[in-house]
């Protein structure tokens, strides 16, 4: 595990308070010791000892990242409000220094009991997705024109008339595709993988680069386990969702206006819940 603690230590426990593992405690000498197997691997105690006294892992306090030259709130809500889905693409490969900073930036994505199994299938060849994108354009036009397969077609048959007239229904002419997976034993499996995209958008939209989030490559992805072989998915990994992105070829100058979503303040209430709705809830929550 490598943890220690310098000289520098000046006892003040907030290490100790903010392990929610409660891995840390004081020794005698006040100097806070580490219960190795209780450890998830955050590294919240690096983070939050105020005199950089404490590494674990082999961490130096010296190589994070501070909390200087933080954009303000305005600046972070502007990129929020400006940030579109992107369907019009160059086709062209992005930046590679552009391209190695969004995956870097992936490995500060939050995780559920900070596990860190997550698998990035980066597709960052325009060549190479060309080459997935016929070969998926393949499989399901083998599909929408089988009467036998017909139902497994479900939502792709809709987009039928404009995917068998040649249009890229699925990938929008992107250069380049994220799939993100987790392992199926992950504790959060289903949301880990949309929270990493989420961070992936908002950063590449500070990097000009466009991003769609794209359901109908992520169900074509979970209906061809073969692709899964391609994007090299590990097997016991669920997959999460797919994001395509690139470089744009549109602008939006201004951001948009939407509807206002509905909000309450949550009061103290002693209503029960009736049996039926008990049951609809559950529905809703789990079923649905």
């Amino acid at each position: 595990m490598e943890f220690h603690v310098n000289e520098n230590c000046i006892h003040c426990g907030k290490c100790i308070k903010d392990c929610m593992a409660k891995a840390l405690e004081f020794d005698e000498n006040k100097v806070p010791v580490l219960i190795e197997e209780r450890c998830i691997k955050c590294q919240h105690c690096l983070a939050v000892c105020p005199v950089g006294a404490l590494s674990i892992f082999g961490k130096n306090p010296e190589d994070s990242a501070t909390c200087d030259n933080m954009p303000d709130d305005e600046q972070i809500l502007n990129l929020i409000k400006n940030r579109r889905s992107i369907r019009h693409y160059k086709n062209e490969n992005i930046d590679h220094e552009k391209m190695q900073k969004l995956k870097d930036m992936l490995n500060w994505t939050p995780t559920g009991v900070n596990n860190h199994g997550l698998h990035f299938a980066f597709i960052d060849d325009v060549e190479v997705m060309n080459d997935f994108r016929d070969l998926t354009n393949g499989k399901l036009l083998r599909v929408l024109t089988n009467p036998a397969l017909k139902n497994l077609a479900g939502k792709f048959d809709r987009y039928k008339n404009a995917f068998l007239k040649g249009e890229d229904i699925i990938f929008r002419g992107a250069p380049h595709m994220l799939v993100v997976s987790a392992p199926v034993d992950a504790p959060c499996c289903d949301i880990d993988p949309v929270i990493a995209l989420s961070y992936f958008e908002l950063y590449a939209k500070s990097l000009n680069i466009g991003t769609c989030w794209c359901g109908i490559a992520y169900s074509v992805i979970k209906m061809f386990p073969d692709l899964c072989e391609y994007l090299e998915i590990p097997q016991n990994y669920k997959v999460g969702y797919a994001m395509l992105f690139g470089n744009p070829d549109v602008y939006y100058p201004r951001a948009v206006q939407p509807e206002e979503c509905k909000f309450v303040s949550v009061k103290k209430s002693e209503k029960s819940s009736t049996i039926l709705q008990k049951t609809k809830r559950y529905f809703w929550n789990w079923i649905r």
